[in-house]
């Protein structure tokens, strides 16, 4: 009996003491350390990975103006992706949605210290998204290098942010239409590569070919820095694509493998392909190879296994030499430092190789969601190329005409033949 009083005595106590929830803190420190690390490794792929690679290879009387061009984007687009793009990239756009997204973030307006994007801090996702949209416009710096207004350069670049990579970015990434349609693209081979190499494409059209080109000859002044740039990039890229994962895991793990093989892959394709063609193969080719690769491997990341990767990294090495040294001469156009025959055909061919490599029966991780089929997929990503390209044409296009039409995208012959850095900046890179 005074066992049964005890029992119930301490019911009554237990059923006394208010319920407690314990809310689970789903941040990962590990996680976090890994994001803040790739984060300043892909900032670090543009300054000063990307400014060296593209300042080595202008003639030497334009050097800091490439050096300027990217500096100046890093801060521009830093201060606009906080302002707003960051808002129109990732948050939901309404009826809008599958184009664009909405303000409801414009100046980073509820992203604080316990906002979070999975495990992460939402300022560390936010960051590491900016340094994507940094270094896509530096890339289309190459295509018109030595020849266009840092004044229209610096207005072409808002535009496009504004009104190409912004929407791009949330077909991909931010709950757009391409990502309904399972297209993969792990860490911008469509967002970022093809982007900037068709908008490269385009303004190198529209501002016509540099002075004497191409009888010319135009060599690169300064290759050391060239092959420093690269391998920044190299280094850099590892935090592009292995923190493209947004977690320190397994997945992460095989993004950084398979962006190392295919990088190596690419590098030796081009070279050997540039030394049977040329007769010799030079450092600039192999440079331009490792670029080549990385730049196809990127959509790809997630989603193939290494013999993947070294197929995509071989195949894009070959089809990039082929772009930079044999159909620019053949169509004549004047892409200063091979903007699209590097970003846009490598990316171009790691997003349709991406269709065909992330099937599980070729060592990848599967195919994007809705696709259940390697044609399926493949289907999915000629969508997301074709689109991408039309739309980014389209707008650049429409961009550099305004500009043209209103202060001029071009400077004029003298200051072209002084070169850019005494004309514009009224410095010189080099005391002769």
């Amino acid at each position: 009996m005074n066992m049964l009083m005890v029992k119930s005595m301490l019911i009554l106590l237990i059923s006394a003491i208010p319920s407690v929830t314990f809310a689970q803190d789903t941040l990962s420190a590990g996680d976090t350390a890994w994001m803040l690390t790739a984060t300043a490794l892909v900032l670090f792929m543009t300054i000063p990975g990307l400014s060296l690679f593209y300042a080595g290879m202008v003639r030497s009387k334009n050097v800091l103006s490439i050096l300027m061009q990217c500096f100046a984007i890093t801060s521009l687009m830093t201060l606009l992706w906080v302002i707003f793009l960051y808002s129109l990239a990732f948050t939901d756009g309404g009826a809008l949605n599958p184009f664009i997204g909405g303000l409801d973030k414009a100046f980073l307006a509820g992203v604080g210290v316990d906002s979070l994007v999975g495990t992460i801090p939402e300022t560390v996702y936010m960051t590491f998204q900016m340094t994507f949209i940094i270094i896509a416009p530096a890339l289309i710096v190459g295509a018109f290098a030595e020849r266009m207004k840092f004044s229209a350069m610096l207005i072409f670049m808002t535009l496009w942010a504004t009104f190409v990579y912004a929407p791009v970015c949330h077909w991909v990434w931010g709950g757009g239409w391409l990502e309904g349609y399972g297209v993969l693209d792990f860490a911008g081979g469509t967002v970022v590569h093809i982007n900037a190499g068709v908008a490269g494409l385009v303004a190198s059209l529209m501002l016509g070919k540099r002075k004497g080109f191409p009888h010319v000859a135009m060599p690169p002044h300064n290759l050391t820095y060239t092959i420093i740039g690269a391998s920044m990039l190299w280094i850099g890229w590892f935090g592009f694509n292995a923190g493209s994962q947004l977690a320190a895991d397994g997945v992460a793990g095989m993004a950084m493998a398979v962006t190392q093989i295919a990088t190596a892959a690419a590098a030796l394709s081009w070279m050997f392909s540039e030394w049977m063609s040329h007769g010799k193969p030079s450092v600039l080719g192999i440079a331009t190879g490792a670029v080549a690769g990385l730049v196809a491997i990127t959509p790809a990341a997630g989603a193939v296994g290494p013999m993947g990767a070294m197929a995509i990294g071989a195949i894009s090495g070959v089809a990039c030499f082929i772009s930079a040294s044999k159909l620019k001469r053949i169509f004549g156009y004047d892409d200063s430092l091979d903007v699209f025959g590097v970003h846009a055909v490598g990316g171009i061919v790691g997003a349709l190789l991406t269709g065909i490599f992330a099937a599980t029966s070729l060592g990848g991780a599967g195919f994007g969601e809705g696709n259940h089929t390697m044609i399926d997929q493949l289907i999915a990503q000629c969508i997301g190329v074709g689109a991408t390209m039309l739309f980014t044409a389209t707008i650049s296009f429409i961009i550099l005409k305004l500009i043209d039409i209103t202060i001029g995208l071009r400077v004029d012959e003298e200051q072209e033949s002084k070169g850019l850095d005494i004309a514009l900046h009224e410095e010189r890179g080099y005391i002769l």
